[in-house]
């Protein structure tokens, strides 16, 4: 009798169709709901820089290039023009205060100076020329008054005794009339000769002065000549190092023209030259530093040239002590700039990740090493060395600082050792 054979519900074929289809799905369901979505790249970890982020004291400063100068520098200008006719020093020797470096001849100048002096001369002979007239005339005028005060007394006796013998007309009218007019004469002529003899003394005078003003002015004429002839004498004003001399002999000098320069060799100035980026944070007193011979010299800035030139404007430097005994003249050193007072801040080192992310972001290693992750960030000030990190990173952590070229839109990067 045949037997009716019931089918297997769980057969091994359909528990492993079923087994399939719930790992697709479940395999479906992770990608969508708990697998990891981002965007990611493999590196390799000799590729890319790893570095820590710090703690410590952070001060911002840029560098600057400057070039030793001497504190004082000073420039022997030609007051007077001519030829040089006698060199007595070159450059690159120490001077005295008073050295003579050159000699120039100008023959105008010396002409000029004979003209002043025979004017002078001629001024200083008719000054005393009038003053021995007018005491000759004074002389001659006395011995006039005199002469005349006499005749007047003889003639004022002569006129009163007519004047009563007329009166007992002894004598005619004609004769007293005479006697009269003659005395009246002679005191008319006093009184002229006095008024002529103080004429005379007051345009002696007025003569005498107008006189010593001209001399006066020829003097100071013939003092300005003779300081222009001095000055074809070019000396040195202060003692230092004579770094040039501009002329040879027979050389013409025209007025104002430098012709050496003298280097103070008391003391040294820095001169840098300054982005113009930073002509606003700069300021009289901002302090600076360089290394020398092992050591590291303190600067000051004690002036500023704010005109731009070239994208860059000038500042003066002088040391806070003492210069470096073997510094030159026309050396360069390099300066770090302090643009602000260290302070305490969290830093990572500079590097080309920069140019990308613009200090937006970075990634960050995570602590197994095996990737690293995107992260924001926020960057404050920068040094030469490092980027202050005002948000986004701990003391600690580690970050990944070279060029991100190829990253920008990846989200993990994944290391391979």
């Amino acid at each position: 009798m045949d037997r009716k054979i019931k089918k297997k519900v769980w057969t091994a074929k359909r528990i492993f169709t079923i087994l399939g289809i719930t790992g697709v799905v479940a395999l479906i369901a992770y990608v969508f709901f708990f697998a990891d979505k981002s965007s990611k790249l493999n590196v390799e970890l000799d590729k890319i820089n790893v570095a820590s982020v710090t703690e410590g004291a952070f001060e911002e400063y840029i560098p600057v290039e400057g070039t030793v100068n001497p504190k004082t520098t000073i420039y022997l200008d030609a007051i007077v023009g001519g030829n040089v006719a006698e060199k007595f020093l070159d450059g690159g020797v120490e001077v005295e205060k008073g050295d003579t470096i050159l000699k120039l001849e100008n023959d105008n100048l010396e002409m000029n100076y004979i003209r002043e002096q025979t004017q002078a001369n001629l001024l200083r002979n008719d000054i005393e020329n009038t003053n021995l007239s007018l005491r000759q005339r004074l002389f001659q005028s006395k011995s006039a008054i005199i002469n005349l005060d006499f005749d007047i007394d003889e003639a004022r006796d002569a006129y009163q005794r007519n004047q009563q013998l007329w009166a007992d007309k002894v004598i005619s009218e004609q004769e007293y009339l005479n006697s009269k007019r003659r005395y009246d004469r002679l005191v008319a002529r006093r009184v002229n000769e006095i008024e002529s003899a103080r004429f005379d003394s007051l345009n002696a005078v007025s003569s005498t002065k107008q006189n010593e003003e001209r001399l006066e002015s020829t003097k100071e004429s013939l003092e300005i000549v003779k300081g222009n002839l001095s000055n074809l004498w070019v000396t040195a004003r202060i003692s230092g190092l004579l770094s040039t001399v501009n002329f040879e002999v027979g050389q013409n000098v025209s007025p104002g023209v430098t012709i050496a320069q003298i280097d103070d060799l008391d003391g040294f100035k820095i001169v840098a030259r300054v982005d113009q980026h930073y002509l606003d944070r700069v300021y009289m007193g901002l302090k600076g530093n360089f290394d020398f011979a092992g050591s590291n010299y303190g600067l000051v800035i004690r002036k500023i040239f704010p005109e731009i030139n070239s994208g860059q404007f000038i500042v003066e430097m002088m040391f806070e002590g003492e210069a470096p005994e073997n510094i030159r003249r026309g050396q360069t050193v390099p300066i770090k700039l302090q643009l602000s007072e260290e302070r305490q801040a969290v830093m990572i080192p500079r590097g080309a990740f920069f140019q990308t992310t613009g200090g937006n972001w970075i990634f960050v290693v995570d602590a197994s090493g095996d990737f690293a992750e995107k992260r924001k960030i926020s960057i404050g000030n920068q040094n030469t060395r490092q980027y202050e990190v005002l948000e986004g990173l701990k003391p600690g952590e580690q970050v990944i600082t070279s060029s991100y070229d190829g990253y920008e839109d990846k989200d993990k990067l994944v290391i391979k050792k």
